[in-house]
Parts: C-alpha cells; structure tokens; sequence
C-alpha cells in the first residue's frame, strides 16, 4: 500500500490536514497533540483503556488473542494421548518389560524431546516406551509423531 495524500482546494496538498511527526493530525487535535500510541490500540485523551471483557462474544478487549490456525504451539510441555490395543507381541517398556492388552499412550514434548509413555488403561503407573524418546526441532510436529505412534503400536485385530 501506498502513501494517500490529503489535498485541498485545486489538488494541493492540505497542511490543515497533514498529520505531524508522531501520527497526529494537527487539525484534528487544534494544533496541540495528543499523548499516547498513534496506532490501533486507541487511547482517549491519553489515557490508556483498561481491559474489558465482551463475555458471550468470544472476545476479551487488550486479552492476549489465540495463536491463528497453523501457528507454532505454545513453547514449553505438551502431550497427546490416545487408547491403544496392544499387538499380540505388546509394547516394549523400559520398566515394565512388555505390557499388553488395553493401553493408553501419551505422546510427550519437551525440552525439544519427544518420549512415548504407555499405561494400563486406567491406571496410574506410566512405562516409558523402550526407544520411544527422541530429539524433535519443531513441536508444531507433535501432532504427527503421535499420530504414527498411535498408527504402529494400536494393534487391535492383532
């Protein structure tokens, strides 16, 4: 976009109407300018506007907005999981040894590592995955690591 020039009478510029340095438009303002941001986050006589909420609406003004669609995560500890079942060979574990039957698998991120985690569905203990932790660059990946986990160790016709 391109600069849009205010003119006057004639097609000559207009210096009534031509904002100053910090954005204002001295006219506007009777030649005296007006404190605060010149963008569109809006202040009244230079007082800032406190936080409202438009419950209902979905909105919350000067909230810190979701992330759009196709955005990075959030940095710091996320996770996935899903019900399994278990293969007739089970699933390796690192303190369990094999575990078998119905599992729930949770597929973890962080610190830039992926570890798969399996548990006896509905229990408490969880058994590390035997050569389920590996480096991941970019957690916007997670998704898909835990969709192929899922994929290899959900074995319920066998």
């Amino acid at each position: 976009m391109g600069e849009q020039a205010v003119t006057g009478a004639g097609g000559t510029p207009a210096p009534e109407r031509t904002p100053d340095a910090t954005g204002v438009d001295a006219a506007a303002a009777g030649g005296a300018t007006v404190p605060g941001p010149t963008s569109a986050g809006m202040t009244a006589d230079g007082i800032p506007a406190a936080p409202a909420d438009v419950s209902g609406a979905g909105m919350s003004a000067d909230a810190t907005p979701p992330a759009p669609a196709g955005a990075p995560p959030a940095p710091g500890p996320q996770e996935r999981t899903s019900d399994i079942t278990a293969g007739p060979g089970g699933v390796m574990t690192d303190e369990a040894g094999v575990v078998t039957g119905d599992l729930t698998l949770r597929t973890e991120y962080a610190d830039g590592q992926v570890t798969l985690r399996v548990q006896y569905k509905d229990a408490d203990e969880w058994y590390a995955v035997t050569g389920g932790r590996v480096p991941l660059a970019d957690p916007a990946a997670l998704d898909a690591v835990h969709t192929v986990a899922v994929a290899l160790l959900n074995r319920p016709e066998g």
